[in-house]
């Protein structure tokens, strides 16, 4: 494989599917479903669940009290603006940790709040060091990060550095940056601060999964994540994609890490409570993840699966589907399906030739009952 960046050999992923996902359009959790979400996610092994801010309603802060109660290995965090009353009314909820977001591009400054930098870093030290005096984690994030000044960017993280904060966030809030650009943000980032370093990316464009890993490779710690990667317009990263790149660069350290069989049952969950499907190409869980069809894909496959998979479906409780009797499917494909059915007569030539109706018969009658829907 051709050499990269190193990550960080530990990388936690921030599950967010109870925060950035309850804005996903079609999502409109309850109480129970909240508690039957967090506790999947727990057991698949995320080390954070983040949720909406108990400011956000009575609803969310019962939610927030209920969750932090379970008694959850993963520690249970919320996300507030970074005012003080905000991070007052978090405390009181019992969470481990506190994730307050400040806007610094010009556009919040002057659309959505109206603070100027100094205003926004002397509010961002009050609120870090009113949090660290209970004993509480605390995350700054600065709001639309790729598209503020980057002096503005480093002014702010410096100073909540100095006052003990346990980690800052980058944000691509509108899915604008590029992989180039998330891993020159947090590589000088890393050089400024000795905190650990989160990154949120929303996948506008496309990139979401990509920057993530981009920004492990330029010294993050901490990803945000989603099932499905459901969120505010097109999402964030989802879990599944990150998961996937993380396997590809550590398989073992995954295996060990996370119940990765766990994952379709979470991604099915979180499907039907949103009432969407997931979809054909979707990373690990999709129908067609773990399909081959073309006659020479097949061939190798049926020698060494490495030669066409990168990810083993085996690891996720799946198995892998060769095509068969189609056009462009090759004789070793139908050859290893023969044996696979303990077929005691050879297949003759005319096999090889089926009819296109014909060939659509023997491909549903020989297709993997144990194949995913």
């Amino acid at each position: 494989m051709p050499s990269h960046p190193a990550i960080t050999s530990h990388p936690a992923i921030i599950e967010s599917t109870l925060r950035e996902g309850e804005q996903f359009a079609n999502a409109f959790f309850d109480s129970d479903q909240k508690v039957e979400i967090a506790r999947l996610l727990d057991a698949f092994g995320v080390e954070y669940l983040e949720l909406t801010s108990p400011a956000a309603s009575r609803r969310s802060r019962s939610d927030c009290e209920r969750v932090a109660a379970l008694g959850l290995r993963a520690k249970v965090l919320t996300h507030t603006r970074c005012h003080l009353e905000d991070a007052k009314l978090a405390l009181e909820t019992g969470v481990d940790g506190i994730d307050v977001v400040f806007g610094t591009s010009r556009y919040l400054r002057e659309y959505s709040h109206g603070k100027s930098m100094d205003q926004v870093i002397e509010t961002a030290i009050e609120v870090v060091e009113c949090i660290r005096s209970h004993d509480v984690e605390v995350r700054f994030s600065t709001e639309d990060s790729f598209r503020s000044e980057q002096a503005d960017l480093i002014r702010a993280y410096r100073a909540v550095n100095a006052v003990g904060v346990n980690r800052v966030g980058v944000a691509d809030t509108v899915g604008v940056a590029s992989p180039r650009q998330v891993y020159d943000l947090v590589r000088r980032l890393r050089q400024e601060v000795d905190c650990d370093i989160e990154f949120h990316g929303h996948n506008d464009t496309g990139c979401a999964v990509a920057n993530a890993f981009c920004a492990l490779e330029a010294g993050a710690t901490h990803v945000d994540t989603s099932v499905l990667g459901i969120g505010e317009r097109n999402g964030i990263t989802p879990l599944g994609g990150l998961v996937a790149r993380l396997y590809a660069e550590d398989p073992e350290g995954v295996r060990t890490r996370y119940d990765l069989p766990l994952l379709r049952e979470i991604e099915n969950t979180v499907a039907s409570l949103v009432e969407v499907d997931v979809p054909f190409n979707n990373y690990i869980t999709g129908y067609t993840a773990f399909t081959h069809k073309a006659g020479i894909h097949a061939k190798a496959i049926l020698n060494d699966p490495s030669s066409y998979e990168i990810l083993d479906p085996a690891d996720f409780g799946l198995d892998r589907y060769v095509h068969v009797a189609h056009r462009l499917t090759g004789w070793n494909a139908i050859k290893s399906r023969t044996r696979r059915s303990r077929r005691s007569r050879p297949i003759s030539r005319r096999w090889r030739t089926r009819s296109r109706s014909a060939s659509r018969t023997w491909t549903h009658c020989c297709a993997s009952t144990t194949r995913r829907s």
